[in-house]
C-alpha cells in the first residue's frame, strides 16, 4: 500500500532539499513591507476620527425616538392592509 504512495528509490533529502529560491525571499520581504505600510496608513486614518460619534444637538433624533419601543410594531389604522 505504501509503495503506491511513495516512489521507490527516491530520496526526499536529495541535493535540492531545504534550498529556498531568492524569489521567495523577495516575495516575503515585499509582503512584509506592504503590511507595515498598511498598518501605518490605518493608524493615520484612525487618529483622524473623532473621539465620539454622538451628535452635538441630539434633539431631532430624540424626538423621533420618543414613544417607540425597539422590536415592537404597532398599527395605527384599523383597516385590513390590502384595503378590503
Amino acid at each position: 500500500m505504501l509503495s503506491l504512495l511513495a516512489q521507490a528509490g527516491t530520496d526526499p533529502t536529495g541535493p535540492e532539499f531545504g534550498k529556498a529560491s531568492p524569489v521567495g525571499l523577495v516575495i516575503v520581504i515585499v509582503l512584509l513591507i506592504g503590511t507595515v505600510l498598511l498598518v501605518r496608513s490605518m493608524n493615520k486614518h484612525l487618529k483622524g476620527l473623532p473621539a465620539s460619534f454622538s451628535p452635538e444637538h441630539p434633539e431631532p433624533d430624540q424626538e423621533a425616538d420618543e414613544g417607540t419601543e425597539h422590536g415592537v410594531a404597532t398599527r395605527t389604522d384599523t383597516e385590513h392592509p390590502t384595503g378590503a
